[in-house]
């Protein structure tokens, strides 16, 4: 008799406020564990300027996000920051039954909706080390105009009340000791018995 091991993928949510560091964390996850498929979320906002559709998220009109709502493909959707976001729901089942893991980056709202949906998700939240730096980092990557930094500043101040609905809370200080906490956090969760289906042949 001999055993067949196999695996279930794991869902995992990086969230936290806009500038924290979460889109960050997140590639250099997928850069470094290749079982890692990374769901692309949709919106009907514009691309910035380093972004591409089907790479960075899928940009879509109001009428086309409409339509995948009413075909009910979105395992959740929001409206944040004046625009729609959703996550779409059949390549995450998919490929979580395939053994793969799938690391989706969304606001607190979005993550709230996942974690509701999926509640076997695996949920992280990224915290900045202070407003102040929050502010200089939202700055810095120059993709934002003075208005929308100050919204998101605000919005800012209610995502972190959110801190206590996640499983794991990560202060990006540096990058490098944020990604190495993320690392042991990834490695522990994909160890849970939880995920493993034993089979004897």
């Amino acid at each position: 008799m001999s055993l067949e091991i196999s695996r279930k993928g794991m869902l995992l949510v990086l969230s936290g406020p806009a500038g924290a560091g979460k889109g960050t964390l997140g590639k250099m996850l997928l850069r470094t564990d290749k079982n890692f498929y990374f769901s692309i979320s949709a919106t009907t906002r514009g691309p910035r300027f380093n972004e591409t559709h089907g790479v960075d998220y899928h940009f879509l009109t109001d009428k086309e996000f409409d339509n995948l709502v009413d075909q009910n493909m979105f395992l959740e959707y929001a409206t944040v920051h004046s625009h729609r976001y959703g996550t779409l729901k059949q390549p995450i089942v998919d490929n979580i039954e395939k053994g793969v893991d799938v690391l989706l980056d969304i606001d607190t709202q979005g993550a709230m909706n996942v974690i509701k949906a999926y509640p076997d998700c695996v949920s992280v939240f990224i915290l900045p080390p202070s407003f102040e730096i929050l502010e200089q980092r939202l700055h810095t990557r120059n993709t934002d105009n003075p208005d929308e930094i100050q919204k998101r500043l605000r919005n800012a101040r209610k995502e972190i009340q959110l801190i206590d609905k996640y499983d794991y809370a990560i202060i990006n200080n540096t990058v490098d000791l944020s990604f190495e906490s993320l690392m042991h956090i990834v490695k522990a969760e994909k160890s849970k018995t939880k995920r493993f289906m034993p089979r004897f042949l």
